[in-house]
């Protein structure tokens, strides 16, 4: 359809990063220098959004999942995600990870999420599938590790996990043998470490000069125009 245009990720066509911050909260830009002493694709990056919010059993399930895995993991737990204070979940957290555990360990409220995903030390997504959590990890190719909440959070999990096969959709499961297992595959599975990567690499030939993305926006940006001739010339005829 001429009125139908196929564009973005638009953060992949403009990878500069916005001078306002999109979030209320405010980054940890301390993550980056614990990303930096970590090894190559060994981090699992946790992030489930701004809204997503969770029981202190799902807390747990999910922390005792990725400490079984041996994994580092990021995890980004806002103040108002678990039903108790912040001193409750770092206190439990510590206690899961043991002596040590800052070392394989780094929670902070929010995070600069596409610059943490680009590192080279994140080796796994585990994201509420979220549009624009989904899109950013799809373009810095990271397998996703998929829990759901709302909205359209089920069908992008689907995608990742049955269509695009870029990670797992672990559903609405929260349990930590699940959380190790789906988690420990995303990680260690080279086919969908190629699948992620050979997608990653056709959204940056799309965005590029001449790709399919950025020639649709030409087409829309040359729609936009066409419109505004058209509305400038009615107005100029009804005087």
């Amino acid at each position: 359809m001429r009125d139908v245009f196929a564009v973005g990720p638009f953060h992949a066509m403009s990878p500069a990063p916005p001078a306002v911050a999109s979030s209320l909260w405010r980054e940890d830009d301390g993550c980056m220098a614990w990303l930096d002493g970590q090894a190559d694709r060994s981090v699992v990056y946790v992030s489930l959004g701004s809204l997503a919010v969770i029981s202190r059993e799902q807390f747990t399930e999910v922390l005792s999942g990725l400490v079984a895995t041996g994994y580092p993991f990021l995890w980004v737990l806002r103040p108002d995600m678990v039903g108790v204070s912040q001193d409750a979940v770092f206190q439990e957290v510590a206690r899961a990870v043991g002596d040590g555990g800052g070392k394989q360990t780094r929670i902070v409220e929010w995070a600069p999420q596409r610059d943490v995903l680009r590192h080279r030390a994140v080796g796994c997504f585990l994201t509420h599938a979220g549009w624009n959590s989904t899109l950013e990890g799809t373009v810095e190719g990271v397998p996703m590790v998929c829990w759901p909440f709302f909205a359209d959070q089920q069908i992008n999990s689907r995608f990742v996990g049955a269509v695009w096969r870029t990670g797992l959709d672990m559903k609405d499961v929260c349990e930590r043998g699940v959380v190790e297992r789906t988690v420990r595959e995303a990680v260690e599975s080279a086919e969908i470490r190629r699948s992620a990567e050979a997608l990653a690499q056709q959204v940056k030939r799309d965005v590029a000069a001449g790709g399919s993305s950025a020639t649709e926006f030409e087409r829309l940006v040359g729609f936009i125009r066409e419109l505004s001739t058209s509305s400038a010339t009615s107005g100029l005829s009804q005087w």
